[in-house]
């Protein structure tokens, strides 16, 4: 399955992740990179992180994973707007940004939330997440999912079953 990823977004997702950026955005950069690359090893997923501007020091890529830095006036949004288009379904997308998950879902890509999937890499369960939904009551049968989340977590259980 090939994960396009919502670079920023989701480093800033994570307290850890944010300290390494809180050195410098290289450094920030670099530890994502690192946690994915430990996922891809371990799932024999395909990552693309999309990060907004272009690298002032070079960004090695390390296996399975590829770095797009978005050239302005286009940013990063937009570039995983197209890369979701073009995927399609068989897709995930990882972003906490509302208007990139929307695009996703148009495309038919899984979606995940940023907070949502560092809690599946990091193994923690299905329990242990915080719930973002907001409360807005919802319409239809409470008991079924929506076809938006169960896209999702089998997404995310291809990251927890290897």
């Amino acid at each position: 399955m090939d994960w396009f990823i919502d670079g920023y977004n989701l480093l800033r997702r994570d307290p850890d992740l944010r300290a390494r950026e809180a050195e410098s955005l290289q450094a920030g950069r670099q530890a994502l990179l690192h946690l994915l690359a430990g996922v891809a090893r371990a799932a024999g997923e395909r990552f693309t992180v999309v990060f907004d501007g272009a690298p002032r020091g070079g960004t090695p890529t390390p296996g399975q994973i590829t770095v797009i830095f978005s050239r302005p006036p286009e940013s990063a949004d937009d570039v995983l707007e197209r890369l979701a288009r073009r995927a399609g379904a068989g897709s995930a997308l990882v972003s906490s940004d509302r208007r990139v998950q929307d695009a996703g879902r148009r495309a038919g890509c899984a979606v995940v939330d940023g907070a949502r999937f560092l809690d599946a890499v990091r193994g923690a369960g299905p329990d242990d997440a915080e719930d973002d939904d907001e409360a807005s009551p919802r319409r239809g049968n409470p008991r079924r999912r929506s076809r938006a989340e169960v896209l999702a977590e089998r997404a995310l259980g291809r990251l927890r079953l290897r």
